[in-house]
């Protein structure tokens, strides 16, 4: 199959159980990288790794019913072509684990609704490697502000050795720097904890 030109208009759309059949095909029947099914930073690793990966899709299409939207898919001419997981940071409790690099950097930061985390990519093999991270990222920061957060936070990497690796799910450093994200903290080498503000 041809990748998809990258002109092409895209179309950004909350993820709805509506939308469930969009978010299975952007993930294809493996489920993504190591069948997650976006749930590893929604679990405790303990608990993950135990998951079949039938279990983990089934969490996901809870999450996906309970609402609201965990993320934003988005299409080219009419298809479902990529993921976004884009929401509140109490959302993904284990993007605020104590013991991760992209902990809050104050306590009181998970219970803010006004404070948001874009905390993993996804899009189809094809069109991995082409620029695609800046379009999904400026997607998810208009879905953000849309939806009245205040600050957006992610925690990217800063390089990688191949373009197209599993760790670029989380997103490359040069591009949040790129939409104007600035570093707010540093836990480790190559894993800034950034942040935009998107209001006063």
């Amino acid at each position: 199959m041809e990748a998809l030109p990258l002109d092409n208009d895209l179309r950004f759309e909350p993820v709805t159980p509506e939308r469930w059949d969009d978010f299975e095909t952007v993930f294809g029947p493996q489920g993504g990288f190591y069948n997650c099914w976006c749930v590893a930073l929604r679990l405790p690793h303990a608990v993950r790794t135990k998951m079949a990966a039938d279990e983990r899709k089934a969490h996901m299409r809870e999450r996906i019913k309970a609402g609201p939207p965990p993320g934003i898919l988005c299409y080219a001419d009419g298809a479902p072509v990529a993921w976004v997981q884009v929401g509140p940071r109490h959302d993904v409790p284990q993007f605020n684990s104590p013991r991760t690099v992209s902990r809050p950097l104050e306590e009181g930061d998970v219970h803010d609704p006004s404070i948001w985390a874009v905390s993993c990519f996804f899009l189809l093999p094809k069109l991995r490697g082409k620029g695609m991270g800046h379009r999904l990222l400026a997607g998810a920061v208009d879905h953000a502000r849309r939806q009245g957060a205040r600050l957006l936070e992610a925690c990217p990497i800063d390089h990688v050795k191949q373009s197209k690796s599993v760790t670029l799910c989380v997103g490359s450093t040069a591009v949040f720097e790129a939409a104007g994200f600035e570093t707010i903290a540093r836990r480790k080498d190559g894993r800034p904890l950034m942040r935009l503000e998107l209001r006063a």
